[in-house]
């Protein structure tokens, strides 16, 4: 059942990150009953409702080797339906302070790839926003300001989405799908590709700010490293790829995605659906509206590079 929620104004407020407790982990026990085989890594927490198998559903692993993270071998994951010939792929992206599991843990992607045939990939990016940094140091870390530069937008776009074509998957046009954090990393992303390579985007709570002073500590750079990366400014890249932004209106972004949504044109060229329900900043209200986004990317990649 799709959902609606009325348009109301709000104020802008400064959000310090989303530390949830909802981006953990899925335990080892689960993976290895999807058919996973996955070191568990030291300091993971540990999720003690782990989420049950799915029929029909397929899982692989691995490490990946990007140019983008020097230094660094990111973990990936992805479920498919079982059977299903170079099933679409959609990719989800992590919030901060989860990685690559949290898409089949608290979220349970896993539940809607039967029903919809689509592929669900996912990566460890870190906490850089999905974007280009200076440093591995957001700033707001413990890490050496000194340590290499490093890309986990880049990273998903020229190193991790090729390797899933060659593992067989179909990334003619891909979805992208994310929380918080990554609802902005599927923004902006998205426009990156282009309508061409991008079949539709589906973020959930996106960390939106409407200018750089509002930002999170560690989010961006500085100033200018925000202005590179606004996706409000860079509306009309958006133009064929249709967007559906769910937001909880109890939710700290629930003002910003409402004036990102509100921000287009009323043409054909932009196809951009708000959808605000009652909730908050967390796997409560995410992992209600996965199934709606997972049926919104569905029909949008139905048609293939078509």
């Amino acid at each position: 059942m799709s959902r609606t929620g009325a348009w109301r104004r709000g104020t802008v407020h400064r959000v310090d990150t989303e530390r949830t407790r909802e981006d953990r982990l899925v335990s080892r026990r689960a993976l290895l009953a999807a058919g996973l085989s996955i070191p568990l890594l030291a300091g993971c927490r540990i999720r003690s409702d782990d989420p049950s198998p799915v029929a029909g559903v397929t899982a692989r692993s691995g490490q990946l080797r990007t140019r983008h993270w020097p230094g660094h071998r990111p973990r990936w994951i992805v479920m498919a339906p079982k059977g299903v010939d170079k099933p679409p792929v959609v990719v989800s992206l992590h919030g901060k302070n989860g990685d690559a599991l949290a898409t089949f843990g608290s979220l349970r992607l896993q539940d809607h790839i039967v029903d919809t045939g689509l592929a669900v990939a996912a990566i460890d990016g870190g906490n850089y926003y999905w974007h280009a940094r200076r440093s591995e140091s957001t700033g707001d870390d413990d890490i050496s300001p000194d340590t290499p530069p490093c890309d986990p937008g880049s990273m998903v776009v020229d190193d991790f989405i090729p390797l899933l074509g060659r593992l067989g998957y179909d990334v003619s046009r891909v979805g992208f799908l994310g929380w918080s954090m990554g609802g902005y990393g599927a923004l902006l992303l998205g426009e990156t590709m282009g309508p061409r390579r991008v079949a539709a985007i589906a973020p959930m709570s996106a960390a939106l700010w409407v200018e750089p002073g509002l930002s999170s500590p560690g989010a961006f750079d500085d100033a200018e490293d925000w202005e590179r990366h606004d996706v409000f400014s860079h509306r009309s890249r958006f133009a064929d790829i249709p967007i559906r932004l769910a937001c909880g209106t109890s939710d700290p972004f629930y003002s910003s995605d409402q004036t990102f949504v509100k921000g287009f044109p009323s043409t054909p060229s932009y196809d951009v659906t708000g959808v605000f329900d009652p909730g908050g900043h967390d796997s409560a209200f995410w992992a209600g509206h996965a199934e709606d986004q997972m049926g919104f990317l569905a029909h949008h990649l139905a048609g293939g590079s078509g």
